[in-house]
This record gives structure tokens, sequence and C-alpha cells, in this order.
């Protein structure tokens, strides 16, 4: 059974990665097609919503953090998965809900789950940076 912090995670992680690729979708189709797809699970959607929002409000600050510590790597290299894998777990270092391991693990758990074969190692490499860039670890 996955629980439901990381349940929450991978719809955010999937409204971010629709809202990427197509740009022309409202949000409420974005969201009524996840729900579709998803099941019925209108408190982990809300919440999914509201921690997507929250990645999209600071993209810019996020994905600046993001490249100060992929050493060599630009923005537009990195995959559209593991680049919001990455928005989506800095913006909860930034916010401080859960601890910085917890939120590592999950982005990582979610690299291996909808990511390339490298993108765990990556994903954990640049977070590792950022959070002890932030002093959180």
């Amino acid at each position: 059974m996955i629980r439901t912090e990381t349940r929450r995670r991978a719809r955010a992680l999937q409204l971010l990665y629709v809202h990427e690729a197509i740009p022309a979708a409202t949000e409420a189709e974005v969201f009524r097609g996840l729900a579709r797809l998803t099941g019925p699970e209108p408190e982990v959607l809300d919440e999914a919503r509201a921690l997507a929002d929250g990645v999209l409000s600071q993209r810019d600050a996020l994905d600046q953090l993001a490249m100060a510590a992929a050493d060599n790597w630009r923005l537009e290299r990195i995959a559209t998965v593991e680049r919001n894998i990455l928005r989506l777990a800095i913006h909860e270092l930034t916010v401080g809900v859960a601890p910085p391991k917890v939120i590592i693990d999950e982005a990582i758990w979610l690299a291996q789950r909808f990511a390339g074969n490298r993108a765990p190692a990556f994903i954990n490499g640049v977070l590792d940076q950022v959070a002890r860039r932030m002093g959180r670890l």
C-alpha cells in the first residue's frame, strides 16, 4: 500500500508534467483528466493540486536552486519528469513540512517509478546538494 503522502507527490508530479507538456490545457482540464485516470481520491488530488500550485508559483526560484546544485547541467537538458521531480522536492525543502531525508527519499522513489535508470542517482545528488546549501542536512 502506497502512503497517502507518496500518492499526493506522485499526483502533483503528474499535474506538473502535463502542465509543461501541454501548455494549452487549462488547469481544470488537467485536474479532471488526472482524476479520471487515477480514480476518486478527492483529498489526495486536492492536496496534489495545492502542492503543484506551490511549485508553479515558485518555479523560477526552484529552477535556480536546482541549477546551482546540478553541476554542468542546463535546465533544458534535464528531462521533463526529472526537472519536475526536482522542482517538487526543492519546493518541499523550502517549505519545510517534512524532514529533508523523507523528501529526498520520496523524490528518489518518484524517479524510480516515473523516470529513466540514471534519474534516481541524479535526483539524489542534486537534492543532497540543495538540502546542504539550505542548511537542511
